[in-house]
């Protein structure tokens, strides 16, 4: 009887120790194929800005479109390992979800500055140029640079201190302490740039020549009537960057992998040309930052 008893508890024994294997065998097994997606498929989100016309937007279809989506794109396709799935958003949203993780990259026309080195990881490679300029009232017309603004002592349209184009006037005025631009900081990145300007709440305001474009020489654009009373003087092209999570260290050295071999394959002049009517890349050897 006992025997029996024994060697009964000794088969239950087992049979849980194989079953728990098998529990275990499972359960690893379902974790592989959801960080691989069981074809060792890297899926990474990209998060772009819905109102960055035209270097990030969604179109009349509701798909990412943009100088900087078209880039990714291509990028996309050279990293056969990976499936990028983007998903729009606005400016402040992109930025902490990149930092925080919720996206493993973003794209919005972003310029370099030394404040987001701590936030975020910058490749080797940039992503595209932008021209940078001051929207100025047409009786200004012989503004046509920082300097000249200065000189005049104009006001400016307020720039959100978290935006790249406040570092840009604040780095000129560092260099330039005898004769600086009034730089005020907004609140936030929604300031009416030619608004202001046509108002004339303010001399002048930074602006990137694409959104100028969009906004006011277009013939759809919210501000074409005004295409008489408001001009765009670009003073500086500037590279643009996709901001990657700091733990995506990997995925931004694949990115330059991908970046090297497009730039050599003029691409990148084709699409600055769809999107903003000129190719940036022509003026590339003078570009400082």
């Amino acid at each position: 009887m006992k025997k029996t008893l024994i060697k009964s508890i000794q088969l239950i024994a087992i049979s849980s120790v194989i079953l728990l294997a098998g529990c275990s065998a499972n359960s690893s097994s379902e974790q592989t194929t959801a960080s691989s997606n069981g074809d060792n498929t890297i899926k990474v989100k990209v998060a772009y800005e819905l109102s960055g016309k035209p270097m990030t937007y969604q179109d009349e279809n509701g798909n990412a479109a943009g100088y900087d989506i078209d880039v990714m794109k291509l990028v996309d396709e050279k990293l056969e390992n990976y499936e990028f799935e983007y998903i729009g958003t606005t400016s402040d949203d992109l930025l902490i979800g990149v930092e925080q993780g919720k996206f493993q990259v973003g794209v919005k026309n972003a310029f370099y500055t030394e404040e987001r080195t701590k936030k975020y990881i910058y490749p080797q490679q940039f992503i595209g140029l932008s021209s940078a300029g001051l929207v100025l009232n047409k009786d200004n017309s012989d503004i046509k640079s920082l300097a000249d603004f200065a000189n005049k002592q104009f006001t400016l349209a307020p720039i959100a201190a978290n935006n790249a184009q406040y570092t840009v006037i604040d780095s000129y005025n560092k260099q330039h302490p005898e004769q600086p631009i009034q730089l005020e900081a907004g609140d936030t990145f929604g300031v009416d740039v030619v608004q202001w300007v046509n108002e004339g709440r303010v001399d002048g305001g930074v602006m990137i020549e694409g959104s100028f474009n969009k906004q006011v020489t277009e013939a759809d654009g919210p501000y074409h009537h005004l295409k008489d009373n408001v001009i765009f003087q670009e003073f500086d092209v500037i590279k643009t960057w996709p901001l990657f999570n700091k733990k995506e260290q990997q995925f931004a050295d694949d990115y330059d992998q991908a970046m090297e071999v497009i730039f050599q394959s003029g691409e990148l002049q084709k699409i600055s040309e769809k999107h903003y009517g000129r190719d940036l890349f022509a003026v590339l050897d003078r570009v400082q930052q």
